[in-house]
């Protein structure tokens, strides 16, 4: 992306992190952003930012670590919704559907899935998992979100097929693209 914070670029209707946004509001009772660098580049989305609380930039399940201390620093005992910046059409009933299947499963994560994928950064985390998960970046090093998930035990959520896949996301130039022709159809009311 030629340097550039991906979730910050312009889409019709915003930056893919603020229609992410105002499609998880509805759905959480408070949001923040995991990020690592400088923090005030996220100050007009007006949202706590969050750092990985162990050493060096250790991928998605550092910030997965550092929103679970983030609420138990909070004394909150709620589940955490996790969803990556630069993947903006995620369902309005992703937390929703994500508990019910924790519950339904018994399991302690619940992660999406769509089109036989599995999607392991849009997840929902018991704070339960919280010490394991320390120890798995901190003792064992581990790195790889799924590996954890399934160490852990998980249950799954398919989404089915519609106009696009809600849980696209943007690694490359054509996925700006695409994103933008995704945030016009939704924005003119066609598709939600």
């Amino acid at each position: 992306m030629g340097g550039q914070d991906k979730t910050l670029l312009p889409l019709p209707g915003g930056s893919p992190l603020s229609i992410l946004r105002d499609r998880l509001k509805p759905q959480c009772a408070q949001l923040a952003i995991s990020a690592n660098g400088d923090p005030g580049r996220f100050a007009a989305l007006g949202l706590a930012v969050i750092t990985d609380v162990h050493g060096s930039y250790a991928g998605p399940l550092a910030g997965v670590l550092a929103g679970l201390e983030y609420l138990a620093s909070q004394a909150r005992s709620d589940w955490l919704l996790t969803v990556p910046g630069d993947t903006p059409f995620i369902p309005f009933d992703l937390a929703a559907r994500l508990a019910a299947t924790a519950k339904e499963s018994g399991v302690r994560i619940a992660r999406a899935t769509s089109a036989g994928r599995s999607h392991p950064v849009v997840a929902l985390w018991s704070p339960s998992v919280r010490s394991a998960l320390r120890d798995a970046l901190v003792m064992r090093d581990v790195r790889r979100v799924m590996a954890f998930q399934e160490e852990i035990g998980v249950g799954e959520a398919e989404w089915p097929e519609s106009s696009y896949d809600p849980f696209f996301n943007l690694n490359s130039s054509s996925d700006i693209a695409e994103a933008t022709s995704i945030a016009a159809m939704l924005a003119s009311g066609r598709s939600s």
